[in-house]
């Protein structure tokens, strides 16, 4: 029995943590955040440095390519930016396939305002997310987000969406299975 992965993408603050904890108390699915091993890795290398570019990369497909080949859904969140290489998804996609599963990318948006009234949130602040408006605008301006665009299964403004309210929206569009309430 082969997992599935549902890849939640969009912006910083655009709420795929929370919306993904809720997903998965709502699906079963693990939830597998981006920071696990972003946050390991900047105990060792500089973030974009070749040597932390390359570790994230693999390490979050080895990881979710075996998972999947051990049966296990999984939820993955990733902000797409510039030293994520633009094959990512796709090199996502076909380690899926090589272990016999499946990937259902949700893009997640919400207005630039939301964005950054998120970002100076108390939430953020106890994490080593960016939690600074001003470092936010400086690296949207030099185009750190700049990414090519990613082919999306179901696509979802979270701008005036509870958490809970779009984990169930994610899970219907997607055809999930139920296994809790939200």
């Amino acid at each position: 029995m082969s997992g599935k992965v549902v890849l939640l993408h969009g912006p910083a603050a655009a709420g795929k943590f929370t919306i993904g904890k809720e997903l998965s108390d709502l699906t079963g699915f693990a939830l597998f955040h981006n920071h696990l091993v972003v946050d390991m890795l900047l105990s060792v290398f500089r973030f974009g440095s070749p040597g932390f570019v390359h570790h994230r990369e693999r390490i979050w497909l080895d990881v979710m390519g075996d998972a999947v080949r051990a049966g296990t859904s999984l939820i993955f969140t990733f902000n797409p930016e510039r030293t994520v290489s633009p094959e990512f998804p796709q090199n996502l996609a076909n380690r899926i396939g090589a272990c016999e599963g499946t990937v259902a990318s949700v893009e997640i948006r919400c207005s630039e305002e939301e964005i950054e009234r998120r970002i100076a949130s108390k939430s953020r602040q106890e994490s080593q997310k960016l939690t600074s408006i001003a470092a936010y605008r400086q690296l949207r301006d030099e185009g750190a987000f700049a990414y090519p665009p990613i082919p999306s299964d179901f696509s979802l403004d979270t701008s005036n969406v509870p958490p809970e309210d779009a984990a169930r929206q994610i899970a219907d569009a997607l055809m999930l299975p139920i296994i809790g309430f939200t």
